[in-house]
């Protein structure tokens, strides 16, 4: 049975997940599985708005293909292909290829923008390929693989045989500037000059990764920077936090560096650090679960709350850094600091939608991710439309 909208329930599912669960392999059993993901993302998906009618965008080519799987190979790519095309950098498959695409934006270094003019690089990741062979803001992105973005930008939808979904242009290409991960990306840019430059980027995925502590700490002037290693999602780092938080002078400004967490966390971590600055309990995320309220007709919201951790409180000033690599929690993370009065600076974040629930497909095990939740400031303010104040 495919669990809907519980969070209670996605939990239990993925505990016992950890166990040993016996799955049918017929051809028949990954088609059924495949032919089902129309009906988990109607059910489920929380941002069905998003889209003109209503209904996530599909195509007879993406249907043929779900009638064609017959296996764990075939029922994986199908599935990987199913959720590009509702251009949400949020819906994933727990299961890839080494071809697949990246994943944006924890596997991306340049975030891509279509204007008036074309396409445009809007933000650079730091100490990455990109930033390295001097690809900067403001930069024009004209070939993708030696062919000309827009072009390669309509060969993605038409791949999937849908027209472009809202935002689909900025998705696509930001996909296509974090390539596939088995292979190098080769990109022709236009500099604010007017020269053009082709560079071959290695994919992250190739890119060695520095082993680095949860998070690094720094004192400069009259504050302590925390920064996060993109580890809001590792229970090493509330220890590790606390610990940096040890080191904060009575009334010292605290600066809280969000700009490298883009593969998000869980709230754990995230009412942990936040528990430093509260001395009662106060909110700081709206959920709103809309799986129940499609099924049921009855609305269903909820704030969540923050509580303060015994014997650890700092009453000083917090100032939060972001940027277009804060994702998910951290960017929850974010709009709860917000509301407890810190000041956010470096927007936009990521942008990405919701929060994802995990479910599996009856037949194979295949996980789908999908933003199952719609989360929104204690103000109202839909987190991915969170602005920093001036």
């Amino acid at each position: 049975m495919l669990l809907r909208f519980s969070p209670a329930l996605v939990l239990a599912a993925a505990i016992l997940a950890d166990g040993p669960v016996a799955f049918a392999q017929t051809a028949e059993d990954f088609k059924a599985d495949a032919l089902s993901i129309d009906r988990l993302i109607e059910d489920n998906y929380a941002y069905l708005d998003r889209f003109p009618s209503g209904a996530a965008t599909s195509s007879p080519q993406l249907r043929a293909e779900a009638e064609a799987v017959r296996d764990s190979r075939s029922l994986t790519r199908y599935a990987e292909r199913r959720l590009a095309a509702l251009a949400d950098p949020h819906a994933i498959t727990s299961r890839s290829f080494n071809d697949s695409w990246a994943l944006v934006p924890s596997y991306s270094d340049l975030w891509i923008e279509q204007d008036a003019g074309g396409y445009r690089v809007t933000a650079v990741r730091p100490d990455t390929p990109a930033a390295t062979a001097g690809v900067a803001i403001g930069d024009r992105l004209l070939e993708v693989d030696h062919a000309p973005t827009a072009q390669a930008v309509a060969a993605f939808w038409r791949d999937l045989g849908v027209e472009a979904p809202p935002d689909g242009a900025g998705y696509a290409a930001r996909q296509l500037a974090a390539g596939r991960r088995d292979r190098p990306r080769v990109l022709t840019i236009r500099k604010a000059s007017g020269e053009v430059r082709t560079v071959s980027l290695p994919s992250l995925y190739a890119t060695p990764r520095q082993d680095r502590p949860p998070v690094a700490v720094e004192r400069g002037g009259k504050a302590l920077t925390i920064r996060f290693n993109d580890s809001l999602g590792d229970d090493a780092t509330i220890s590790a936090f606390d610990q940096a938080m040890a080191q904060a002078r009575p009334g010292e400004t605290v600066i809280l560096d969000l700009t490298d967490t883009p593969s998000g966390g869980n709230t754990v971590v995230a009412r942990a650090v936040m528990g430093w600055f509260v001395s009662s309990a106060r909110p700081y995320q709206v959920h709103r679960l809309i799986a129940e309220e499609r099924q049921s007709g009855v609305p269903r919201q909820w704030i969540e709350e923050v509580l303060p951790r015994a014997g650890r409180h700092h009453s000083g000033p917090v100032k939060v850094r972001v940027g277009r690599w804060t994702g998910s929690m951290g960017e929850g993370l974010a709009i709860g600091l917000d509301a407890l009065g810190a000041k956010v600076s470096g927007c936009p974040m990521a942008g990405l939608l919701g929060a994802v629930y995990d479910y599996r497909l009856d037949h194979s095990g295949l996980v789908l991710k999908l933003p199952t939740e719609r989360l929104s400031s204690v103000g109202g303010v839909r987190r991915e439309d969170f602005a920093c104040k001036p």
